[in-house]
Formats: structure tokens, C-alpha cells, sequence
């Protein structure tokens, strides 16, 4: 559909009805809403990712407003796009880091104007046949991108239309009348610039107004301190003896152990850290808190033993030597706190923990999953007093604020880094020049970087380093190789900014507290999520020298780099549609914080994410492992989907069924017969995905009788909101009694049959279902039953992700026989007779993919199938068929174009049609198809065409544009057509 009929469309529901028909060209009033994740940051970003070109605005600009734009502005500067850019030096609220940042963005014009009071906020987009523009009240902050309660308005006009004219003609003139960003404009202002203040912290609207004087502050609990403290006086109430803090790394676990003690005051405090630099800020933080004489904290380290202190601060290495152990009674401290715990499999750890007899034990880590199958959880009795990661440090504004970057790594000739790749590579002066290019662009806060550069190798660090230090670039290098003095020689050089780069493998992903860190550099491949996290939160301790983090992880083509994803949404499920998602919408981030991928880093994602082998067994018994640790008993199904690791139709459909996983790990509690397992292996794989919950309010009302009537099913699906139409309850008796299924797949389940239908002996129609006789075996085993029911209370969690009151949730991702079975299907079809598209009985259904690839060879000939914008999809039927074949005439009735269609009995001549869209990205996402909506087939847009085959002949098909019901999500729809 042409643009023009786009935007009268659009221009009509936005302004005259709401209930006609729009286009992706409506108008759009928008809000910040983070509890929906729904952000203007979003719009901005979309509109610039599509634009020819583009003229912004804005009188108030911050580095991190700027960072959230980067990646779209790097990828346009791809494409050979550019944009223009006019601001202001208004009530003196732009920095002189900023305007050095935007001088950092090559395909972007700067002009400052002139003006007084510039206080505009206006984004123009040229998209070549049409223009979009958004008014309204938010500057470039990111505040007032994702957080500030703002008020925008998105309109889009042709060039001829009068608001455009006026806004171009004005914009034109202003910046007409503006000064050029140059290096010698910004020395000028630098050297007269006076900070007004924390903007961060204020709304630049108030800046006017006079600042009443901050309070003196004192040192109190915040949000997570609070409920930990609470938390642990209820454990120690029951008796327990141990507790155990998980909290991402800056969220003031010292503090919060510090808080602990001054509400149990004890005697006799023992803290044990592993690194002395530690040791001492430890017991400055419990100074500042507990109070008391000096003489109160004492350290016992390698250089001072103050063993006669109250509050006694030792290094592990210190403590756990005998001649120090045995110095002490095995009741000398009534409390005793383990930091960075996780480390406590050691035997220098236990040595120390079997010695003492303390009223409690407190253990602190970011990170207690563990690769040594040493069980952390069991040393603390699994008293999990509290636990915080990332994402909730976020959003509770625990941490320091950080942009990530997911940049592609160096290229040439075609060769990209790889997991295999020649150190010769890796260190090459090209390389070095490409990496210190993408570092200056994404830059970092207030333009002094204080960086980690996490390597692959050792010789890749030393290297590395030497190439920077020979551009004049201060840097250092550091392996286990370097002593500990060493190593914190180099980071003091760092913090006092004599350096700007430490490069390093492995021994800072955890353990170090360099508060000043204001970027993270990755180039590496991400070898675990955990790992990742543990990097990334190098830089998150808030500090007042930074305002946010700038993370920079360079993608080679990694097998891993599903994980990523995995990382920065804290989705470990392990689930391929949920990480795909995770890579094209990144709204997960909470706060003032930003994921940004680069379009050809993305793409890589994508790929691995394709490859990935999700269900690998020795992948599967780490999670079962890991997870039986935590929970201190065999885990079951609705474990792994309430802890978030798994997803359990992963691990429920790996063998047969989870009992026949159990098995394997020899860690079933119970034997069941072959027959029963037989059953679970179809419920696994047919019902537990949830996707309709008819199937599994019946079994679990069968568990408990042995037959129900038809009418008392038909009231059970009414009382739990469901459809409950003859049609629907049928389909869901042929499921049950397997007549739905055919082919091979029935095959494999013949005998896991669970109900028995009583039918009437006049009628036909079904009075009562009876358990079947299998089914009645099966209950017979409690263990069997206890799985049972692990299966059906999993399922229906998972069916919480679907709507109730419709067969289909938009969206979601469905097998084809899913489809057929949902829509009440009498019988499954095999994939491959359905192909493209199937109809019958009023309905047509149809699975389009939407990247064929170049390789593609599951058709005769080259379709052209193609989401041509949000809400209008283009689509060819197979061949060869003409303007008279039966799918055409439906397609031409259901548009309005045809008589009812000749042939065939009454209600096929006189059907209404209800027509399905699905649709898959490419040819890598296995079987599961997206459903995007019902779709109605365009008046005159129906057509036939004669294609070339691959024999060189010419085939006749038609094809036929469809309108969505329900526009496609933005991000979504950029994701299905990207390449």
C-alpha cells in the first residue's frame, strides 16, 4: 500500500475515528511507563534506525542520553547516513564532555544556537516518502528518556503538508544562525564553564529555582539492607546458626554485614576476606558504623596481629595457619562473617569453619553457583537469608548506572575473530587501530577513562598493552602470573589515573573493588553468564568520580555468544525464543541503564543463538546439580521454571521424559513402568508447554475421579475462564484419546492413551469420560502420580504466558500440529502436506518464512513472501495454481471481490473465512512458527503471476496482500525482516 494511503489512514484514526482502520504511520502519544518497559528511549531509537536522515532539537544533552543512541547512530554511519544536531549552552546544563563526545560522532553536524532561553525538544526523521516528528517535553537525558514522566507526540507528515513546512523552514533558519561545534568552541567554553548542578539528581525544569541546603547525611540502610537485616534477625529467631547473603557485586554487602552486627553486638566479631587491600576497607566501613575506640578493630594479616581486638578483620591465608587458629578458643567469636564465600570449598576455608563455634555464621557472595561441585548452600544449612542480582540491584538504583555495547570485532578480508583465532591476529597494529576507534566513540564518563580490558590469553594482555603504550596511551597489564603487590600497585595507578587501561585474564572477574572504573572492555568470548556478570560488575560500584559505566564487549563470531543475552537479562532458561527477544528488545534494563547492539553484532547473536545446542546432557546434569545444591533435595519440574535456569520442557523432553533424565543421574526416587513413561513422554511433549489448559484442568480432575460427564467438563472449563464451545471440548478429547494425532507421531505414542470416551448409543456424541485403562494402571504407582502432577502444575505456569478467552496468544510460538490442534483441527496433518498453508472449515491457516536464505531448497521455485511494513504482509500460494483454483477463491470472497464460490456442499459455497498469519524469521528457528494475528485479505491486491522454477520452467501462482488485525510491535517486526 502506497504511503499516502498509509498516512490518510493513520492521519483519519488518529484524529477523526479511533476505531478505523490505522497504519504503523498513527500518531502516538508517549510516556515513560518502566513498570510496562515502555520507554520514549524506544521510539527514538526505532525512528533513527530507519531514517534517511534526521534533525534533532534539544536544548539539554548528557553523555549518557547520548550513549543510549550510539550503536543507531554507529550503524547509520554504516549505511553512509548522517544527521544534524542543534543544542544550546542554556542555564549552562551541557557539560564540556558532551559537546567532546558529539565531536566524537562522525556522521553527526553540531550546532550551538545562539538564541536565548533555547529550550526546545523536537526530533525530525526524513524517511524518504514521508516524515515523522516528535514534540513534546524530553530532552536527550537519558532521565527523560526512561524515567522523567514526559509528555511526546509522534506525527508523521508528507513534505508538502504545512506543519512540516513550517517546522523544516524554522529549524533551517535557526541553524542558519548557529555556531559550528568545533574543538576551539569547546576549549573557549570549558575555560568559562561553571557546573550548575547534579543533573542526575534534578529535573532540568527546576534549575531556575533556588536549591535548599542538602543535610548532612549519615549512613543508614537502603531498600536491600533493610529487608537482609530483617531477614536475618527472623533466621536467627528459628534457632538457625547460619545464613547466607547473595548480593551483586556493589550493592553494599560490607555495609549490610556491618548493619547485622550492630543489631546482634556481639562480644567477638571475627571478618575473614582473601586480600588484605580488602581487609582494610572493611573495617573502616564497620568503624564508620559500629563506632567505638580505635583500639576496638584490629587486623591480622601478614604485616599486624591485633588478636586481642573485639572486632578482629583476618585474610584467610592469615587465620587459617595453625599457629594462629589454635592461639584462638574454638568460642572466641560469637560471630563470625565470611566474605566472597563462595571461595569456602578451600581447604584453607574449611579448616577454619570445622575450627570455630561461633552463635552464627554469615557468608556473602555475588556468585555462589560454583564449578567444583563443592555445595555452598549445605555448608550454610541453606538458610538463604537474602538474595539480589543484577537486574533488582538496578532497579532499586544500588548500582552505578553502565551502557552496554555489543560491537562487532575486528574484520578483514572476510576473517573475523573466532574462539580459535592466531594470537598474530588478535595483536595486530589494524586491529589495535580498529579497537581504539570504537573506544573513543563509545567513550566513557567525563571523558577520563579508567578502564578493564578483559582478554582472551595472556599474550594477548602483554601485547595489547605494549601496542597501546606505544600510541602514547598509558596502560598496564596484569595475569596470575603478578604478585599481589604488583597487582595493586597497578591499580593504584589506575584510580589515581597515572593509567588508563589495565589489561587482565581472569583475575578480576571477581574479588577486586576498583570504585573508579568507568569502562569495561570484553574481548573475550563469554565463556559462562556468570562470568560475564561477574566482569560487567567490575565497573557498577557507584563512585562520585562517574555517572555511569561505558561497556564495550567486542563480538567475534563466537559459538557462545548466545549468552550474552542470557547475561544481561538474567534469563537463564535457556529458552532460544526468549534469548532472541532478549537481543532485539532490550527494554529488560531497568533504570538509567542501556543494552544497545550493533546491527552486524546483533546478526551474529542471532546466529549463534541458531547454532546453540540448548539441551547438551552435561550442560543439563550442571543445572540439576547446581539446583539440587540449592535446594537440598532432587529438583522437579516446576523448580527449574520457578528458579529460572532451565526451561523445563528442555530438560522434560531431553529423553523420553524427566523420569528417564532422573534415571540416567540415577536420582529417581520411585520406578515406573514402561506404559506410564509412555504417557508422560506425551504429556511432556504435547502439553506442557501450557498452550491451552482444557487437557490439563481435566487430567487433574481425573486424578481424583475416575470418569466425569461431558457437561461437568464443559463447567469445569467455564469456571476457569475457558472457551468451553463443543468444538473446543471435542478437540481436546481427540488430544486425550490421541485420535487427533497420525503418521509417525502417533505411532510413537500408541498406548499413552488417557481417556475413554462414553458415547451415546443413539447419538454418538460423548456422555462421559472414563480414565482409560492404561491411564488407571499408571495411578496405581504414587511415584508415578507425584510426577503426574509435577508435570500438569508446571504446565499450567507455563499457560499463564496465554490467554485464556482465544485459541492463539500473538506472539507466541507454536508447532504447526499445535495450531491445527488449537483450532480444533479433527485430525493432525503431517508438516510437510501442509507446507505453507492449510484451510478447512472456515479456517486458513498460513506459515510464512520470512528469510528464505540463498541456500533454500524446500521450494520449487523462489517465493517472495515479505512482512511489507506493521501491518500489511505480502504472500504467495504454492503452485502451481491460478486465479481459479479453490484458495484463490477464497482469498477473492473473503476480500469482497468474488461470489460465493462454486462447487462443493452448502456451507463450504456459504463459509465465512477466518484467515491465521505465522510466521518464522528464517529457516534456523526449527519447527515453531510466530503468530502474528488474524489477517484480511486486500481488496485488488490479488493477483496472478507466471515464476521461474529451478528446472528453468515457469510455474503459475498467485499471490495477495494481508492487513494484520493488530499492528506488529515495533522491535518485533524490526527483528522479523532484519536480515
Amino acid at each position: 500500500m502506497a504511503n499516502s494511503e498509509l498516512l490518510k489512514k493513520a492521519l483519519f484514526k488518529g484524529f477523526i475515528d479511533k476505531n478505523s482502520e490505522g497504519s504503523n504511520l498513527d500518531p502516538k502519544f508517549i510516556v515513560n511507563q518502566p513498570d510496562k518497559k515502555d520507554f520514549f528511549l524506544n521510539v527514538l531509537q526505532e525512528e533513527i534506525s530507519h531514517c534517511q536522515t534526521f534533525t534533532f532539537s534539544v536544548a539539554f544533552v548528557t553523555q549518557d542520553g547520548l550513549n543510549s543512541l550510539k550503536a543507531q547512530l554507529s550503524d547509520l554511519a554504516d549505511q553512509g547516513i548522517g544527521g544534524r544536531l542543534l543544542t544550546s549552552t542554556y542555564l549552562g546544563f551541557n557539560d564540556p564532555y558532551v559537546f567532546e563526545s558529539l565531536l566524537k560522532i562522525p556522521n553527526l553536524e553540531v550546532r550551538i544556537s545562539q538564541k536565548n532561553g533555547f529550550h526546545s525538544k523536537g526530533y525530525l526523521f526524513d524517511h524518504g516518502e514521508y516524515q515523522s516528528f516528535v514534540i513534546g517535553s524530553s530532552n536527550l537525558t537519558m532521565n527523560a528518556l526512561k524515567l522523567n514522566y514526559e509528555w511526546n507526540i509522534l506525527l508523521t507528515s508528507k513534505d508538502h503538508g504545512e506543519v512540516l513546512s513550517d517546522i523544516q523552514n524554522h529549524l533551517e533558519t535557526e541553524w542558519q544562525q548557529a555556531l559550528p561545534l568545533t574543538r576551539q568552541w569547546i576549549e573557549t567554553y570549558q575555560e568559562t564553564y561553571i557546573p550548575t548542578v547534579e543533573k542526575a539528581k534534578v529535573d532540568v525544569d527546576l534549575l531556575m529555582e533556588p536549591q535548599p541546603p542538602v543535610a548532612e547525611s549519615y549512613i543508614v540502610p537502603n531498600k536491600m539492607q533493610k529487608i537482609a537485616l530483617k531477614n536475618l534477625a527472623e533466621l536467627r529467631e528459628t534457632g538457625a546458626r547460619k545464613g547466607l547473603v547473595i548480593s551483586a557485586t556493589g550493592t553494599g554487602k560490607t555495609y549490610l554485614a556491618g548493619f547485622d552486627v550492630a543489631q546482634v553486638r556481639p562480644k567477638h566479631l571475627l571478618f575473614i576476606v582473601h586480600r588484605e587491600q580488602i581487609l582494610n576497607k572493611a573495617k573502616e566501613s564497620f568503624q564508620k558504623i559500629l563506632g567505638g575506640p580505635a583500639s576496638d578493630y584490629g587486623i591480622l594479616s601478614g604485616t599486624s596481629k591485633d588478636t586481642d581486638a573485639k572486632y578482629l578483620f583476618a585474610t584467610i591465608q592469615s587465620i587459617s595457619r595453625d599457629r594462629h587458629l589454635q592461639a584462638f578458643a574454638r568460642d572466641a567469636f560469637d560471630y563470625i562473617l565470611i566474605d566472597e564465600v563462595h571461595k569456602a570449598g578451600a581447604a584453607s576455608y574449611l579448616k577454619v569453619i570445622d575450627y570455630f563455634e561461633p552463635d552464627f555464621l554469615l557468608g556473602m557472595t555475588a556468585t555462589p553457583e560454583r564449578t567444583d561441585n563443592f555445595n555452598i548452600f549445605e555448608l550454610f544449612d541453606y538458610n538463604v537469608a537474602y538474595e539480589i542480582r543484577l537486574q533488582e540491584a538496578l532497579e532499586e538504583d544500588l548500582l552505578c548506572p553502565f551502557h552496554y555495547f555489543g560491537v562487532t570485532d575486528f574484520e578483514k578480508d572476510g576473517e573475523v575473530i573466532t574462539e580459535t583465532t592466531d594470537l598474530q591476529y588478535l595483536v595486530n597494529s589494524e586491529r589495535v587501530d580498529f579497537l581504539l576507534e570504537k573506544i573513543d566513540y563509545y567513550g566513557c564518563s567525563r571523558n577520563d577513562p579508567k578502564a578493564l580490558v578483559f582478554c582472551s590469553r595472556k599474550e594477548e594482555a602483554k601485547e595489547l598493552c605494549q601496542l597501546f603504550q606505544a600510541r602514547g596511551i598509558p596502560a598496564e597489564y596484569l595475569t596470575g602470573d603478578h604478585s599481589v603487590e604488583h597487582r595493586e600497585a597497578v591499580v593504584s595507578q589506575l584510580e589515581n589515573g597515572d593509567i588508563h587501561y589495565i589489561f587482565t585474564v581472569d583475575i578480576f572477574n571477581e574479588g577486586i573493588d576498583i570504585p573508579r572504573i568507568n569502562q569495561v572492555i570484553m574481548l573475550r568470548n563469554t565463556e559462562s553468564s556468570i562470568i560475564f556478570i561477574q566482569q560487567l560488575g567490575r565497573g557498577l560500584r557507584k563512585d562520585p568520580s562517574k555517572d555511569f559505566v561505558t561497556v564495550i564487549d567486542f563480538i567475534g563470531n563466537y559459538q557462545n555468544n548466545y549468552m550474552i543475552p542470557m547475561a544481561l537479562s538474567g534469563d537463564i532458561s535457556r529458552n532460544k525464543n526468549n534469548l532472541r527477544k532478549d537481543t532485539f528488545d532490550t527494554t529488560y534494563i531497568t533504570g538509567l541503564s542501556s543494552v544497545n547492539f550493533e546491527a552486524v553484532a546483533k546478526e551474529r547473536i542471532y546466529k549463534s543463538i541458531d547454532a546453540a545446542k540448548m539441551d547438551d546432557m552435561r550442560t543439563l546434569q550442571d543445572i540439576f546439580k547446581n539446583l539440587k545444591n540449592r535446594l537440598n533435595r532432587v529438583p522437579y519440574l516446576q523448580d527449574y521454571l520457578t528458579s529460572g535456569v532451565v526451561d523445563p520442557s528442555i530438560i522434560a523432553t531431553k529423553n523420553t521424559s524427566y523420569y528417564d533424565f532422573l534415571v540416567k543421574l540415577k536420582e529417581n526416587e520411585g520406578n515406573i513402568s514402561p506404559e506410564a513413561n509412555k504417557q508422560l513422554m506425551f504429556i511432556s511433549r504435547e502439553l506442557l508447554p501450557g498452550t491451552r489448559r482444557h487437557e490439563l484442568f481435566l487430567l487433574q480432575t481425573l486424578l481424583t475421579k475416575s470418569q466425569v460427564s461431558l457437561a461437568e467438563f464443559r463447567q469445569l472449563a467455564k469456571n476457569h475462564g475457558l472457551l468451553s464451545d463443543d468444538e473446543t471440548l471435542s478437540s481436546v478429547l481427540r488430544t486425550l484419546d490421541l485420535t487427533f494425532f497420525t503418521g509417525g507421531i502417533k505411532k510413537s505414542y500408541e498406548g499413552a492413551e488417557l481417556v475413554a470416551l462414553q458415547q451415546d448409543s443413539q447419538t454418538g456424541s460423548v456422555e462421559r469420560i472414563h480414565r482409560s485403562p492404561g491411564f488407571e494402571r499408571a495411578l496405581q504407582n504414587k511415584y508415578y502420580v507425584f510426577l503426574l502432577n509435577d508435570l500438569l502444575a508446571t504446565a499450567l505456569m507455563k499457560a499463564d504466558d496465554y490467554v485464556r478467552e482465544q485459541p492463539l496468544s500473538l506472539y507466541k510460538k507454536y508447532r504447526r500440529r499445535d495450531v491445527l490442534r488449537l483450532l480444533n483441527w479433527q485430525e493432525q496433518m503431517v508438516d510437510q502436506n501442509i507446507g505453507g498453508y492449510t484451510y478447512k472449515n472456515g479456517k486458513f491457516v498460513i506459515f510464512m518464512r520470512v528469510h528464505k536464505g540463498e541456500n533454500f531448497t524446500g521450494a520449487q521455485m523462489a517465493y517472495e513472501d515479505a512482512i511489507l511494513d506493521p501491518q500489511h504482509i505480502l504472500y504467495y500460494t504454492k503452485s502451481p495454481r491460478s486465479i481459479t483454483s479453490p484458495e484463490s477463491k477464497i482469498l477473492l470472497r473473503a476480500a469482497g471481490e468474488d461470489e460465493p464460490i462454486a462447487g462443493g456442499d452448502a456451507d463450504e459455497r456459504n463459509q465465512e473465512w477466518q484467515f491465521y498469519m505465522f510466521a518464522q524469521k528464517n529457516n534456523d528457528e526449527g519447527t515453531d512458527f510466530y503468530y502474528l494475528g488474524q489477517v484480511t485479505p486486500i481488496s485488488g491486491t490479488i493477483q496472478p503471476h507466471m515464476k521461474p522454477t529451478q528446472d528453468g520452467t515457469k510455474r503459475s501462482v498467485v499471490s495477495a496482500e494481508f492487513l494484520l488485525a493488530d499492528t506488529l510491535d515495533s522491535k518485533f517486526f524490526a527483528y522479523l525482516v532484519g536480515e
